[in-house]
Order: C-alpha cells, then sequence, then structure tokens
C-alpha cells in the first residue's frame, strides 16, 4: 500500500499528480486526509480522500508521499500519525518521498543526514545534514525528493520507476506526454 497524504493547506499539483500517476501504474495507493476526509488545499481545492488519518496502518505500507504546500507542510508535521509512518517507513527500509516544502519534515527528523536532497527553493536550511543538490529530483537510498510544483510530474515517474522499473515508468511517462 502506497500513502500520499494530504493535509489542510497542501499544494494541489503535488499531492494529485503522484496519486494519479500511482494509480495510472496500476499501483495500490489511498490519499489519506489527515485529520478528516475532506481536505481542501493551498489554493482552495478540496478533495475527499479515501481514508482518514485515524483509518492508517503501516500493515503492507510500500511507500509514503509528502506533498508540499503552505501551511500543508506544517500541517503534516504536526500530525502524529504522519510522523508515527514517517519513523516506521525509515526503520523499516521502506520508501518514503517528498515534495517541495516536505523535505524539510524529514530534515527535521535527522533523516536526511548525508543523503542527497532538493527541496523547494528557500528551505535548503531545513534540510538537516543533507547534500543539497537542486536538482528537480533526486535520490538517495529510499529517500526520493522533489523540488516542487514544476517537478511533479517527474518525482511521480521516478516513484513508478523505484516500484516497477524503469520501462514500466518510461511507457507510463510517454503516454502523458
Amino acid at each position: 500500500m502506497i500513502y500520499v497524504f494530504f493535509a489542510h493547506g497542501f499544494e494541489e499539483i503535488e499531492a494529485i499528480t503522484p496519486l494519479d500517476i500511482l494509480r495510472r501504474a496500476e499501483l495500490e495507493v489511498q490519499a489519506v486526509g489527515v485529520g478528516a476526509k475532506t481536505i481542501t488545499g493551498s489554493h482552495g481545492i478540496t478533495v475527499h480522500c479515501d481514508i482518514s488519518d485515524r483509518e492508517a496502518t503501516s500493515k503492507n505500507l510500500e511507500m509514503i508521499v509528502l506533498p508540499g504546500g503552505m501551511p500543508g507542510t506544517l500541517n503534516l508535521e504536526k500530525s502524529r500519525v504522519v510522523s508515527e509512518c514517517i519513523d516506521y517507513v525509515a526503520k523499516s527500509n521502506i520508501w518514503l518521498s517528498a515534495i517541495c516544502a516536505a523535505p524539510s519534515i524529514l530534515g527535521h527528523k535527522g533523516l536526511l543526514n548525508g543523503k542527497k536532497a532538493t527541496c523547494f527553493p528557500g528551505f535548503e536550511d531545513q534540510l538537516e545534514g543533507a547534500i543539497y543538490t537542486g536538482e528537480r529530483v533526486e535520490q538517495d537510498g529510499k529517500i526520493i525528493t522533489g523540488k516542487g510544483a514544476g517537478a511533479a510530474k517527474l518525482f511521480s515517474l521516478k516513484l513508478v520507476e523505484v516500484l516497477c522499473g524503469k520501462e514500466r515508468a518510461d511507457i507510463l511517462g510517454a503516454s502523458l506526454q
């Protein structure tokens, strides 16, 4: 199971794009609302999630996706459930991905120490211990980070690549031209 976490104030492109592309890859993915099932993004788009964070479980978890946006990133970081899921996947060597401002959460938890990472410009100092690259998408071990909304498609295809292989990601990417 893949969880894409939605917290009030999320960046719509950075949440919907991975959710959509992972589903197009026929992966089992759920939109998880932090605090409720109905969540409103930073640009006023409201999404009804598959489950709320109260229903989230680590059973069969393959990856978590943390979209950025403000105050979405701050709301993700305040969530006990999100924090517990991050801790679980980090210690279990399960895929962990974050885009835009959300890699700051990983930096604050010390998960980026010595790892290459990227984020939205202006959040570099929040990637505590990371080797900031400024790339659109960066992978180091089981952690994938993305720069921002403009990199959402590339970020999402990277998620498909690590779960399904490069060929599958390339075919899917070509169908989205």
